[in-house]
């Protein structure tokens, strides 16, 4: 799997393995060039649960947390 892939609708998700075997991922945006971060958590299933991509959804049209 590559280190970063397309999650639809603006939303890119970013991984990194961490120790013990434990996953992070972390989802951003990109806005004017930069990387906008809007979440980030420990991954414990193999799909982006949806309430984490809703949250990073929420805030990237500015609902805040």
């Amino acid at each position: 799997m590559p280190l970063v892939r397309s999650l639809g609708d603006g939303l890119w998700e970013v991984r990194s393995s961490l120790t013990g075997g434990k996953v992070a991922r972390v989802i951003f945006t990109e806005e004017h060039g930069a990387m906008v971060l809007l979440h980030g958590f420990i991954k414990k299933t193999k799909k982006t649960p949806k309430q984490d991509l809703d949250l990073a959804l929420k805030r990237k049209k500015g609902g805040g947390a």
